[in-house]
């Protein structure tokens, strides 16, 4: 009968994902998606099993003893083992180190059914923020990469630009400076470089991600199909996002009890860009949080791929700079 704010919103597939499992949310994921989860693992450097939560408490942020005072946290560690001071929640559960893991010994081209997709989870925001200081995106070997993204200025943090309890974006913030009401309209003035190559230098940074995003999953499919030999299709609504359509209609092809077939035919060089792919799909606030550095991690999907399908089309791209 409600429907709360952000955090708050108690409704909502990240708190009532658990009801049918009795209201019990495993210690892998009742750190983000319970109120007790949080204080919990401050506190015990651990999490266990916790109750389902209607939202967050003030609790769950807040030292009520020394209230509005925060709970403290010296620094926060990511996926990849990295350390940094400044705290974020939304860090995401895959890295660079994780799907370096995953395809280890492995032949980069050649299929196999034990190859399991790496899912980053949703939204994180901080590990791109922080880019190739915590390497939640993969980043390719040999290749340099973009740090945390300094705004200029003293707008430097999360609740610089959203809403601590609502989460929404404080569009005021952007107008000041930029004089759009629109973030995806706002674009670094001092760049005039058509990173996408398609011939629009005055579309904002969020144009620029979006082409590069086409790109990327041409790049996907075109490769599953000529090297893989197995069609690949996208479901950013269906786990495990990835399926098989070697029929090429854009549908996930089913198997004798009309169930969709999860892809089974990964190799090394597939994963890692259908983990970049992904990535970039559950951070839709990417091209703020970090635009250049995901920009330089799609462009080397892309391109890693062309090494063994020569037909993707880079025509015009351009690799954001590291400076």
């Amino acid at each position: 009968h409600r429907d709360d704010a952000g955090h708050f919103a108690g409704n909502t597939e990240p708190f009532r994902h658990w009801d049918g499992e009795e209201g019990e949310v495993p210690g892998t994921c009742a750190r983000c998606h319970t109120a007790t989860g949080l204080p919990q693992f401050i506190k015990e450097g651990v999490n266990i099993t916790n109750h389902a939560s209607n939202g967050f408490q003030c609790s769950t942020c807040h030292d009520t003893a020394n209230f509005p005072g925060f709970l403290a946290v010296n620094d926060v560690t990511f996926p990849s083992g990295a350390k940094v001071t400044f705290g974020e929640c939304h860090q995401g559960r895959e890295s660079t180190v994780s799907v370096n893991k995953a395809v280890a010994g492995a032949d980069p081209d050649t299929p196999s059914d034990k190859l399991r997709f790496r899912n980053v989870h949703y939204f994180a925001a901080g590990a791109t923020l922080f880019g190739t200081e915590v390497k939640g995106i993969y980043e390719y070997t040999g290749k340099e990469y973009l740090g945390r993204f300094n705004h200029d200025g003293t707008l430097n943090t999360c609740t610089s630009y959203h809403d601590a309890h609502a989460l929404a974006p404080k569009l005021d913030a952007c107008k000041g400076c930029h004089m759009v009401d629109d973030p995806a309209l706002i674009r670094m003035s001092s760049s005039k470089d058509d990173y996408d190559g398609d011939g629009n230098i005055d579309e904002g940074l969020k144009g620029e991600v979006d082409t590069y995003g086409e790109k990327l999953y041409a790049a996907i499919q075109a490769y599953a199909k000529d090297v893989a030999g197995t069609g690949i299709v996208y479901d950013a609504a269906a786990y495990p996002y990835y399926f098989v359509d070697n029929d090429g209609d854009g549908k996930a092809d089913v198997d004798d009890k009309g169930a969709a077939i999860g892809y089974n035919a990964f190799t090394p060089r597939l994963l890692e860009a259908a983990y970049n792919y992904q990535y970039v799909n559950k951070d839709p606030g990417a091209y703020v949080h970090n635009a250049k550095y995901i920009m330089q991690a799609m462009f080397d999907s892309i391109a890693d791929l062309k090494t063994k399908v020569p037909t993707i089309d880079m025509t015009g791209m351009i690799r954001p700079p590291v400076q």
